[in-house]
């Protein structure tokens, strides 16, 4: 089985017993619980002597010794799953030598896995640009490159439902200034790379994984027409 194939098996996995627990009304933290574990159990047994940081476990500093870094989110929206909500995804994400190499996010309540393996065609853009923003702790920041560019800013739950609905074309740029951990986006950063659309950090610096910080405070993913224009938008605007 290959890193991709085993990213989508595990993904597929962690999304099918998520879904059951949300229909069951199982609440986040059980939900974040048993996904882990699954994930785990599942990456442990197919790559053992691969290391996993993941944000329902305790870090190793020993992954800081190795090239391939399993880099995982068992549920990221805990708080729309928990709402009952459909906008919350499953990240696995393998880094290598630092590099978002593989990736897959399952949106279960869709019946879907992106991966970068297969990513899909891009669809035509949007006029004027959608441009996501998060549901709950929107930045000015974001706000205020939206008015820079005229763009529809459109609030939503998860950083992988946010980057997987610009993968599927139906926004243009998801641009985050709030605060993430690298599980947040390792695999969603893989697969709309996979997909040809820009990624970076929002000062367009390329975003390095697997480093002993694990958190990161800022993403860019767009199309690659828009990065430019929100490149300099956000350098004109300031960066808080």
């Amino acid at each position: 089985m290959t890193d991709d194939e085993l990213a989508c098996d595990v993904a597929q996995a962690a999304g099918a017993l998520l879904l059951s627990l949300q229909q069951s009304g199982a609440d986040g933290p059980r939900g974040d619980r048993e996904a882990n574990a699954l994930i785990l159990r599942m990456l442990r047994a197919a790559r053992p002597n691969d290391p996993i940081l993941s944000e329902e476990s305790c870090d190793d500093p020993a992954r800081l010794e190795s090239r391939r870094v399993w880099i995982v989110d068992p549920l990221d929206g805990t708080r729309e799953f928990a709402e009952g909500r459909s906008d919350w995804a499953v990240h696995i994400a393998l880094a290598i030598d630092g590099v978002a190499a593989i990736g897959a996010v399952a949106l279960p309540p869709r019946n879907l896995v992106l991966s970068s393996g297969a990513p899909p065609a891009l669809p035509a853009a949007h006029h004027p640009a959608r441009l996501l923003v998060s549901r709950t702790r929107p930045t000015r920041l974001c706000a205020d490159v939206a008015a820079e560019l005229g763009a529809e800013t459109i609030p939503m739950g998860s950083a992988g439902a946010k980057a997987m609905a610009v993968v599927l074309g139906e926004a243009d740029i998801y641009l985050h200034t709030g605060g993430q951990y690298q599980w947040d986006n390792c695999a969603p950063a893989a697969v709309a790379s996979a997909a040809g659309l820009h990624v970076s950090r929002i000062d367009g610096s390329p975003i390095v994984y697997n480093r002993p910080e694990r958190d990161l405070p800022d993403l860019l993913i767009c199309r690659r027409e828009w990065a430019d224009p929100v490149l300099a938008a956000v350098a004109g605007c300031g960066s808080g």
